[in-house]
């Protein structure tokens, strides 16, 4: 299960007081991630992690990739800030629902907006993997309504899942692929490709130019407590 928060951001060169505690992997050409393994408490984590599982008011909508109809591998909901464009992505329209609907919500956005300081989120789109056939396709996260400079800020819950980045060709069309999951030949050696282990209660940030070079997808494996 993940929340992918996203933004139009404000950097702030103020060091976190967290600092300390996250990595920061370079991905060249100005790109860069940051990575907090233990960004919540290991309890404290399961405690989002059930309150998600059983509050949230979870969808699976057909979407059109590639002119074709297929059940998106995955459970989602969206909530978005009052004013924000309306999100479309594969021919789908998801229903924008207030943080108000979602106190909880609010205490991760507090904790995230604290340890990535500069960064103001608007929106969050939460994925849940119901199995180890659930996953989210390649993709940019470069929607109009994100601006032209957008920020992501992943926070994990549950068993483990890969998080694969790798450079954007040129050639490759700009709609999501979620159809596909992310291929088993993904060469970790390469200098264009990451993969990231996110481990529950973890966070992950990138924001722009890396959004705007690397395509994202996840591969979660079972998820359970």
């Amino acid at each position: 299960m993940s929340l992918m928060l996203k933004a139009n951001p404000n950097p702030n060169p103020n060091p976190n007081e967290n600092a300390k505690k996250t990595q920061i992997v370079d991905l060249g050409n100005g790109s860069s991630v940051v990575y907090v393994p233990k960004f919540l408490a290991y309890d404290v984590a399961w405690e989002f992690f059930n309150y998600l599982d059983n509050h949230i008011p979870w969808t699976r909508p057909t979407l059109r990739v590639f002119g074709r109809s297929c059940l998106q591998p995955r459970d989602t909901c969206y909530v978005a800030s009052a004013g924000l464009p309306d999100l479309i992505y594969s021919g789908y329209q998801p229903h924008a629902h207030s943080w108000d609907d979602f106190p909880l919500l609010k205490d991760i956005l507090d904790a995230v907006h604290k340890m990535l300081p500069g960064s103001t989120f608007n929106s969050l789109l939460l994925n849940r993997y119901k199995g180890g056939n659930d996953y989210v396709g390649w993709h940019s996260d470069d929607e109009k309504l994100y601006g032209a400079t957008p920020e992501i800020a992943s926070v994990s819950f549950g068993c483990e899942r890969d998080f694969f980045l790798k450079k954007k060709s040129c050639k490759s069309p700009q709609e999501r692929s979620d159809e596909k999951p992310p291929s088993k030949r993904f060469k970790k050696s390469s200098q264009d490709q990451h993969n990231f282990t996110l481990k529950h209660g973890s966070l992950l940030g990138t924001g722009y130019p890396c959004l705007a070079q690397t395509p994202i997808c996840d591969h979660p494996c079972m998820m359970h407590q």
